[in-house]
């Protein structure tokens, strides 16, 4: 009985066996007959991957279509790594390098380690991060040293058997490749923007460099980079302080609610930076299939790229150029001439600032700083213009902040007249000498007698807005200083000082002690300008339009258009907005005229404007500072209908009206240009019988 049941078990054990021994020929059989061609084409296909078409950048031209920031044809050195054999990586980087260096061409190497043995970290400014970023991509302590770094990367990058030149050149690609995560879908630019004559050279050798290729790409090209560098800015590589908190997706990292990858560039500043959201294109996307063995055997375009859209600003390039060089002009010549401008008397003056507005759109034509750069040649010069104490990358026109003087007695005068305080008739008396208080006395730079608001905006003088101001109050100063847009932002897209105006809140926050506590001597040296009120050029500019305008103040902007690349859509048209509006018509009537007053014979800018053929409306300053004076100076004409608003400010400038040259030099290209003619040769026709 134990003996037929152990055979039956035996039995059963046998059939399962065979059972399973039939399924197993039943699916081989499936995948061998019936499935074995579409298996072996899966096996033969191995895999897809998706490649980046890099989209062009949209392009910036001023508001009547000349190009400022274009894209120009390039050419660039690419690797693809579908095509570059893993085991040739190294051999291959360093036959094009040595293909490169015979051609007298550049790659692009960050690696921040000496360029020969005995190897150390880079030392200066920038590099102190680049060397934190290098140990972190490769997983090192930052205490690591340049020896620690550098034995890791001969290991990582199979570098052990190169010479230390040719480690050092390799491996500068390979980390860059490392860093930019080079990978079938991300191919690596190994250089940009090559000669021409360098392409036959790497074509010929491609057998000796799978992988490589020569492909036209957009360099970013500054028609003009001395005009407006401050205004157009920069596009650069994505910093990894950006990069690594931004918030990561199967498409790349959103930085500012748009996508990039790492090897893309991005506006760095100005309106590169402002409209970046219309400037970046959209990417295509290529499909790549690979067999088991890595070969590519078919690649499908699927999504074509879009390229960015043209920015259309509101500058006007040819009058840009014009306020720049009149400002550069008037500096040299005050620094040269020591005979109209001795030491102590202007021959300091080494900086300065311009502003130009519509007065009835709020756009803005010219933003003009001195000294100033080349967008040309930025990277070059990037090293000097940091160490230059002039600052010429600091954007004066929109953040500098300066103490007005003068030209901040209109505020006075409108606040005064609104709130009826004075007529435009009414009269005080200039004896020279503020007498309202016997310990501290302030002084006009004249001797006016009796004399009404119209002309002491003529003549600047301190007297009348003294006691004015005081009879006005400082809440009151205040309240008019803001409704014309003084110490608020200006509406402009770009990063810009607010500035302040004096009151007891400012002194109290930025003074110490019994200087906190405000007095009504305070008062009268708000009342002209002087005190802690510090404004930018762009928002003395914009007083000056809101005077011209009768008191109604524009939001200011930088965007005129967006259009599509190829100009067959419009996508944004700036309309004028309206910030505020003063309901005072005799109050700025007045002021008008006591500021035509200033720039005909006598008056303060008289002798920049008296046989102007158009009429100007003008105010000169000269405030005092800690050093020398500054110069500041507001117009706007045709003063009866108003067209364009200038500020002008000189740093060391001592004199309000040495600012008037400049205006006219702005007016001059505004109004005349256009028929070939300067307002000397229209003054001197009218002279003709």
């Amino acid at each position: 009985m134990k003996a037929a049941s152990q055979t039956l078990r035996i039995i059963i054990l046998a059939g399962v066996t065979i059972f399973v021994l039939l399924l197993y020929s039943l699916c081989l059989m499936q995948m061998q007959v019936v499935n074995g061609e579409k298996l072996a084409n899966i096996a033969e296909q191995g895999t897809t991957k998706l490649q980046r078409i890099k989209a062009a950048r949209g392009e910036i031209l001023d508001r009547n279509g000349r190009p400022m920031a274009v894209n120009a044809l390039g050419r660039d050195v690419t690797i693809d790594k579908a095509y570059l054999p893993r085991d040739q990586m190294n051999e291959v980087i360093l036959r094009l390098i040595h293909i490169m260096e015979d051609a007298d061409e550049d790659w692009i190497d960050n690696l921040p380690i000496t360029e020969t043995a005995p190897f150390a970290f880079k030392d200066g400014d920038g590099y102190e991060n680049a060397i934190a970023i290098l140990k972190k991509t490769l997983n090192m302590q930052q205490y690591a040293t340049a020896e620690n770094v550098v034995e890791t990367l001969r290991t990582a990058y199979d570098l052990e058997e190169l010479s230390d030149e040719d480690f050092r050149r390799v491996a500068g690609v390979r980390y860059e490749m490392q860093r930019l995560d080079f990978s079938i879908s991300n191919p690596y630019t190994f250089a940009t923007d090559i000669k021409i004559e360098t392409v036959p050279k790497i074509k010929e050798r491609s057998f000796e460099l799978p992988g490589v290729d020569v492909v036209e790409s957009t360099i970013r090209q500054y028609v003009s980079g001395d005009v407006a560098p401050h205004v157009i800015g920069s596009i650069g590589n994505i910093y990894q302080e950006q990069w690594e908190p931004a918030k990561k997706t199967s498409e790349g990292a959103i930085i500012n609610g748009l996508t990039y990858q790492m090897t893309d560039t991005i506006g760095k500043e100005g309106a590169e930076l402002a409209f970046e959201k219309y400037l970046k294109g959209k990417d295509g996307q290529r499909q790549i299939t690979l067999n088991s063995s890595g070969d590519v055997i078919d690649v499908i375009e699927e999504n074509e790229q879009i390229p960015g859209n043209t920015v259309v600003l509101t500058i006007d390039s040819q009058l840009q150029k014009v306020a720049q060089e009149a400002l550069e002009n008037k500096i040299h010549m005050m620094q040269n001439d020591l005979v109209t401008y001795p030491p102590g008397k202007g021959h300091e003056a080494d900086a300065g600032a311009v502003a130009v507005i519509s007065v009835k759109t709020g756009e803005i034509l010219a933003l003009a700083t001195y000294p100033s750069y080349n967008l040309t040649t930025f990277r070059q010069d990037y090293a000097e213009l940091c160490e230059d104490a002039l600052r010429p990358m600091f954007n004066r026109a929109l953040n500098g902040t300066y103490t007005p003087g003068s030209i901040f007695k209109p505020v006075v005068a409108l606040g005064a007249l609104a709130e009826g305080i004075v007529s435009p008739t009414d009269t005080i008396n200039c004896t020279g000498v503020y007498t309202r208080w016997t310990s501290w006395q302030p002084r006009c730079l004249s001797v006016h007698g009796p004399i009404n608001v119209m002309d002491a905006l003529k003549h600047s003088c301190n007297i009348y807005f003294y006691d004015v101001g005081y009879q006005l109050g400082i809440q009151k100063l205040d309240e008019y200083a803001a409704k014309l847009g003084l110490g608020l932002p200006t509406g402009i897209e770009l990063p810009e000082a607010i500035g302040r105006v004096s009151s007891p809140e400012v002194k109290k926050k930025i003074h110490q002690g019994d200087d906190r506590i405000w007095q009504d001597g305070d008062t009268v040296q708000a009342s002209i300008g002087q005190l802690d009120t510090k404004l930018s050029p762009l928002q003395l500019a914009n007083y000056a339009a809101t005077l011209a305008n009768n008191g109604r103040r524009m939001d200011l902007t930088l965007l005129k258009s967006v259009k599509s690349y190829t100009f067959d859509e419009t996508l944004y048209e700036h309309e004028p907005e309206v910030a505020e509006e003063i309901d005072a018509p005799t109050a700025f009537s007045t002021i008008t005229e006591g500021m035509e007053r200033a720039a005909r014979p006598g008056g303060t800018a008289g002798a920049v404007f008296g046989n102007y053929p158009i009429p100007v409306a003008c105010k000169t300053g000269t405030p005092e500072t800690h050093a020398d004076p500054n110069s500041t100076f507001i117009a706007y004409a045709p003063a009866d209908d108003p067209e364009i608003a200038v500020c002008v400010v000189i740093e060391k400038g001592w004199h309000g009206y040495t600012g008037g040259p400049v205006a006219k030099e702005i007016f001059d290209a505004f109004f005349f240009s256009k028929q070939g003619k300067t307002s000397a040769s229209i003054a001197f026709d009218t002279l003709l019988p």
